[in-house]
């Protein structure tokens, strides 16, 4: 612990440990008042001098000093983060290796750090899309306030990013950006046109109105990079390629220009959201145009071969995954940006070939997995709890399916119901029951009674809340096994 004095807290007779202050929380301002934070039964406390600032009930110290003790609210995190700039995000993509940990829940941000302190990676604590928002009823503002609290709570100095992840308008990137997210990630989805796989060439010849410029620098065209990787490009696979990112392309330039050429955030252009694999020869198009035009990018999302799906492993053949990659890799290495790797929750199989294929060199987002491990806990802690929310799921299935594409199948799922209680974490490691919870994560916390009271959240918060560190334990062994099979790629090499 830093120094402290037991006459700063509120009560008399009691130690630092008894009130509950968290040890690495305690920290000097620049005038030398002593901050720091404390957990209280119902939630965790700021208590600081009354000069300070914070917003919050007054109280008279046993050292006679007028103190506030301050909920973690958004004005508080706003000074807090004037205060520390240690507790305020940065841009990090710079640095080789970076690492996303959505979380939804606001509360799993001391068990990512846990695990990140054994590696060198940075994280990006808050990483939401506008539609995990909508889905937990959050606020840009709430997903940075909880990485800010944490990070202050845990003493992390390291620094750490902030990103507005898969934003798809104008609108939604400047919300982002006026929340001080440090990180844009542009989903380009919906401007790359997923119907060009099944046209015929005829189909594609009239419907593909030729580029001089484009051709005179593609067509006909071998570029050759590090590792023996080779792209060609004749007339007819271009004219695809265009058709399929031409509007992407178009469409990214115009938020650069509009919102980011200026800004000190990482941008990272995600091509992931699609029907098909970005073909290598289609990464090197996409990267070089926008290079071409001036866009300066951090990182760029390729939708990779084989099945990304949620919350589970890599599906697909491990061999052409190793082939492809290589190529992606080579690309980002000629044009000095990271491959980033979308959907990278318990990625197993393929996070060594990431490592060593990248040289180090990566950005992985998770975020799932960090609900599942909650969703475990809750089947360790409160069974009957857990199988009221398991039946909701199998309920919620469908309508929760036309976000997502799984291949996860309910009927596969053994009766929750049949189940002994020390049995039931056991779900968590079969993959139709894991894409069940992870699908329905925003129907279960929003689901309410007749009289407009939560059906499971304020209950699941307040189990989270009495076993928070069982969960921080449980995502340290889960986030560290990513990052384990990730360094073991190339700390070898």
């Amino acid at each position: 612990m830093k120094i402290f004095d037991e006459r700063f807290l509120p009560n008399g007779d009691q130690k630092p440990e008894d009130y509950g202050v968290y040890p690495k929380s305690v920290h000097s301002a620049p005038n030398g008042e002593t901050v720091f934070m404390a957990r209280e039964r119902e939630s965790d406390v700021l208590i600081a001098p009354e000069q300070v600032g914070f917003i919050g009930a007054r109280f008279t110290n046993q050292a006679g000093d007028a103190c506030v003790k301050a909920p973690l609210n958004h004005e508080n995190a706003a000074l807090l983060r004037k205060i520390f700039p240690f507790a305020s995000p940065r841009p990090v993509l710079g640095e080789s290796r970076t690492f996303g940990v959505g979380d939804r829940l606001g509360i799993a941000a001391p068990g990512h750090l846990r695990a990140l302190r054994r590696y060198d990676a940075l994280p990006v604590l808050a990483q939401q899309s506008i539609r995990e928002l909508n889905l937990t009823n959050r606020t840009y503002d709430d997903v940075l306030d909880r990485a800010t609290f944490a990070v202050f709570r845990e003493d992390w100095d390291r620094g750490f990013g902030a990103d507005g992840d898969h934003l798809k308008t104008l609108d939604e990137v400047k919300y982002a950006l006026s929340c001080g997210y440090t990180m844009i990630t542009l989903d380009c989805g919906d401007r790359i046109r997923n119907n060009v796989g099944d046209m015929t060439d005829a189909q594609v010849g009239e419907t593909y109105s030729p580029r001089p410029d484009w051709e005179k620098k593609y067509v006909g065209r071998r570029v050759t990079l590090d590792r023996g990787v080779s792209l060609e490009f004749d007339e007819a696979s271009f004219a695809r390629m265009a058709l399929i990112y031409g509007d992407a392309i178009e469409f990214a330039c115009e938020i650069y220009n509009a919102l980011i050429k200026d800004a000190a955030v990482d941008f990272e252009i995600s091509i992931d959201e699609t029907m098909t694999p970005t073909t290598p020869a289609q990464h090197y198009f996409v990267a070089r145009e926008l290079l071409d035009r001036g866009v300066s990018f951090a990182s760029i999302a390729p939708r990779f071969c084989g099945e990304f799906q949620k919350g589970i492993d890599y599906i697909g053949d491990i061999d052409q995954f190793r082939r492809e990659f290589l190529a992606h890799a080579a690309i980002a290495k000629h044009f000095g940006y990271k491959i980033s790797v979308h959907s990278g929750s318990d990625k197993f199989a393929v996070f060594p070939i990431v490592g060593e294929l990248t040289e180090g060199r990566f950005h992985v987002k998770t975020a799932g997995t960090n609900w599942l491990e909650a969703m475990r806990l809750v089947a360790m802690k409160d069974p009957g709890l857990y199988r009221e929310v398991h039946r909701f799921a199998l309920s919620a299935f469908d309508d929760a399916c036309r976000y997502y594409h799984i291949t996860g199948n309910p009927r596969n799922i053994p009766n929750v119901d049949k189940i002994a209680d020390d049995k039931l974490p056991v779900l968590f490691e079969q993959n139709d029951s894991r894409q069940l919870i992870h699908i329905t994560y925003g129907m279960i916390l929003s689901e309410r009674s007749a009289d407009g009271s939560f059906v499971f959240k304020d209950r699941l918060n307040r189990l989270w809340r009495e076993n928070d560190e069982a969960y921080f334990d449980l995502l340290d062994a889960h986030i560290g096994r990513h990052l384990e099979l990730l360094y073991r790629g190339f700390e070898n090499i």
